[in-house]
């Protein structure tokens, strides 16, 4: 108990001196640091819309110090993912610095860091990484991270043997990052993987999809025969990315979404219908994400609502340029809205979420007075709370 009044009367003295400075000043910035492990949500929350809001110059030294050097393993991480969204050399110092970290959250930030900053010189620390890293948090991460950097004939002799052998929850997490990220020298393994049942079908499936090689069309249309209905709509909408029966996959994706949110003991089936309209969405299949916006702003039950926010959110971490595009021509925006905060809610992707954030910070800035764009940015920002 006195250690936590002592805490208590220390942040509280943080405050008061806080108060007494510019909003962006180093002292204000470092009071706002102190309340990013605080135990009240909105005090965290606030804390982080400070720090995102200061100048570069001010605000960036004071995260990479608290990343690196911290007593708080929880401000440590947050203050790593809020410097993620100040690209430059300190930044890139910072996440090398901490990639071998102990703490698993830094180490999930800063791989992912790579993923979307792929670093050749980094490639060897990052495949000596993957040889020792073992938590389940953090291997996706890493394994993201090389596939980004597939076109390396280093970073294929490490993930390549992977698609076939191992656990099924690190094989799905190869299987994914390969159809993301140009796997072609896999097509082989991916489909072997692809005519199994089980768990990872449903993920080769995507990814032979996603990597647009048409000689698979075969494969997929045989599979179509023999696949279990929940795999059905991830295979039409395979399809349609190899060019194949597009206006056909529409139909049936938005009328699956529709029957199986609207019965009950279709779980898998509502399931499959989101995760293939957001394959085709993600493609920028034109008024694909429409569709599941429409879904979720009907749905009348949680069960159905669930599935599909979760899609939204996923769609929205990945590309944030296609929701703001999108939003842009919707009429029920606070509804539409709604659906990401809760799909956002549901992942906790704290470091795909900044990216996210910065994304439409941007985007904010880069708009003009009165523009669409710039309302839709504004609604994000009041609604995500960032």
């Amino acid at each position: 108990m006195a250690r936590w009044l002592f805490l208590a009367l220390v942040f509280a003295a943080a405050d008061v001196a806080a108060q007494q400075q510019p909003a962006d000043s180093p002292a204000a910035l470092q009071a706002a640091v102190s309340r990013l492990g605080v135990f009240d949500s909105a005090a965290r929350v606030e804390a982080a819309r400070i720090l995102r809001r200061a100048p570069a110059e001010v605000v960036v030294p004071i995260l990479a110090a608290a990343a690196r050097n911290q007593g708080d393993e929880y401000v440590r991480y947050r203050a790593l993912t809020l410097l993620s969204g100040f690209p430059g050399p300190t930044t890139a110092s910072v996440m090398a610095a901490v990639r071998g970290d102990r703490n698993d959250r830094l180490r999930t930030v800063a791989f992912g860091w790579y993923e979307h900053n792929p670093d050749p010189v980094a490639l060897p620390a990052l495949i000596e990484a993957f040889d020792r890293e073992t938590s389940e948090f953090v291997r996706p991460a890493l394994t993201r991270a090389l596939a980004a950097q597939a076109g390396d004939p280093r970073a294929r002799a490490v993930l390549g043997p992977l698609v076939l052998k191992g656990a099924d929850f690190f094989r799905g997490s190869v299987i994914e990052a390969l159809g993301e990220y140009g796997g072609r020298f896999a097509l082989a393994d991916l489909a072997t993987v692809a005519e199994l049942e089980g768990p990872l079908q449903d993920d080769a499936i995507t990814a032979i999809g996603r990597l647009g090689d048409a000689s698979q069309v075969a494969l997929l249309a045989r599979l179509q025969r023999t696949a279990p209905q929940p795999v059905q709509p991830t295979l039409s909408a395979a399809l349609c990315l190899l060019g194949q029966a597009c206006d056909e996959t529409d139909r049936y994706l938005k009328d699956t979404l529709a029957f199986a949110s609207t019965s009950t003991g279709f779980q898998a089936l509502l399931r499959g219908a989101v995760h293939g309209q957001g394959m085709l969405a993600l493609h920028r299949r034109k008024g694909a994400l429409d569709v599941l916006l429409d879904a979720g702003v009907a749905a009348k039950t949680e069960a159905a609502r669930a599935p599909i926010v979760l899609g939204l959110g996923m769609v929205a971490l990945k590309q944030p340029e296609l929701v703001m595009i999108t939003l842009e021509g919707r009429r029920d925006l606070d509804e539409t809205i709604r659906l990401f905060v809760d799909g956002f809610d549901m992942l906790a992707e704290d470091y795909e979420e900044e990216r996210f954030f910065a994304a439409v910070r941007r985007a904010y800035w880069a708009a003009s007075e009165g523009s669409a764009r710039r309302r839709v940015a504004e609604a994000l920002i009041v609604k995500l709370e960032f």
